[in-house]
């Protein structure tokens, strides 16, 4: 029972982060006060790295894989 009861406590708290997560996406994806920061030169347009989405999604995804190795760091079984 023990087992049963810890399994439903950490989907619980996994289901809370998730739901977290995808709202922090959905506010963010409606602001449009900050636009996208753009250089131009002649005829050519760059946009500034840390203005790409993928950059921020793929340095979430690497925090959550770090904070998970550390704290499976350190049960012991």
């Amino acid at each position: 029972m023990e087992t049963i009861t810890a399994i439903k406590s950490k989907m619980s708290a996994l289901l809370a982060f998730a739901f977290s997560v995808f709202m922090s996406f959905y506010s963010f994806a409606q602001d449009n006060a900050g636009g996208v920061v753009t250089t131009e030169n002649n005829t050519t347009t760059t946009t500034e790295w840390y203005a790409n989405p993928m950059y921020i999604i793929g340095g979430a995804i690497l925090l959550i894989i770090i904070i998970a190795l550390i704290a499976r760091s350190g049960r012991r079984d």
